[in-house]
């Protein structure tokens, strides 16, 4: 199967080094992706009913043509279409990746390493980038301990706030952020080129519970991926403490006052299948892009 997507740049410069090192959207769904599993209602039936494409699940790709690499950032459940876009798409090498940057231990954002096993690919050394708790729960338990222990992937660990240099205009920084940390604890990544940098943050409980301003820290940089799983209080049919994350809505409120420029910096990603932001058009979601802030879309491109 070939994937084809339309590939948007974001980026004004047009020099051929910048122009070789970017971020590329490789899914913007929730763990469970779109359409969800045994879903009747009316968002999934869209899908079903040829209304809607399927999303893949949130995930997004550095791609640096300059030194024939790519990168994964999370491993997700759709990780063999995300790596084919690469390749098609992107950019071909002698490795289906060159690295993957994992955020945590939720279902949507490492499963994807089954892939690299004996099972499949039978992958050779793929490095793994792990915070401490995340590469002592792919050690301690199966069938992840596998993929180790057959030199499948390689986990190379990372510290808060310490950065990792890819090269000399590449570097990545994780950073703690609080969340059901079950198995592990769980990061956002800032990534840095050498004209632009982004954030990129799927998944965190409400705002004021990072030790972080959110507004700061979307004003440090030129792009903010970050987590939009529900559009508002009530959108599902169970209590939404239960899975806590800031509803679009109040990142909306907390940018209020904030310059469009500002605003133009959040881009909105990881949208649950109940999440009318996930679909292609929609008044509500066409109304909050009025206000300068965006929608991931799977295929645009955004330089750095």
């Amino acid at each position: 199967m070939i994937f084809l997507f339309a590939c948007k740049s974001e980026s004004k410069k047009s020099t051929s080094e910048n122009q070789g090192q970017y971020i590329t959207v490789l899914g913007i769904a929730q763990d469970a992706g779109y359409p969800q599993i045994d879903c009747n209602k009316e968002c999934c039936k869209r899908f079903y009913d040829g209304k809607e494409l399927k999303k893949l699940v949130s995930c997004l790709g550095l791609v640096d043509k300059n030194e024939g690499k790519k990168y994964l950032f999370d491993a997700t459940p759709d990780i063999a279409a995300q790596t084919q876009i690469l390749k098609a798409n992107h950019l071909i090498n002698d490795k289906i990746i060159d690295g993957v940057f994992l955020t945590h231990a939720h279902i949507g954002h490492y499963t994807g390493l089954m892939q690299f096993g004996r099972e499949a690919l039978g992958g050779h050394n793929i490095p793994v980038y792990v915070m401490p708790k995340m590469k002592s729960f792919l050690e301690q338990n199966g069938p992840w301990s596998q993929l180790v222990s057959l030199n499948n992937i390689e986990l190379r660990g990372l510290q808060n706030d310490s950065t990792i240099v890819l090269n000399n205009h590449l570097k990545v920084t994780p950073f703690l952020v609080p969340h059901r940390d079950e198995y592990s604890e769980t990061v956002g990544y800032k990534i840095e080129g050498k004209y632009k940098s982004a954030l990129f943050i799927p998944d965190i409980n409400k705002w004021k519970l990072w030790d972080k301003n959110i507004v700061d820290e979307v004003k440090k940089v030129d792009y903010a991926f970050i987590d939009a799983t529900f559009l508002k209080e009530g959108e599902i049919n169970r209590p939404m403490s239960e899975v806590p994350h800031p509803f679009i809505e109040e990142t909306i409120k907390l940018f209020e006052s904030e310059s469009k420029q500002t605003k133009a910096k959040v881009i909105f990603i990881h949208f649950n299948h109940t999440n009318s932001a996930l679909l292609e058009s929609h008044a509500l979601k066409d109304s909050i892009q009025n206000l300068g802030f965006k929608f991931a879309k799977e295929g645009t491109n955004f330089q750095l």
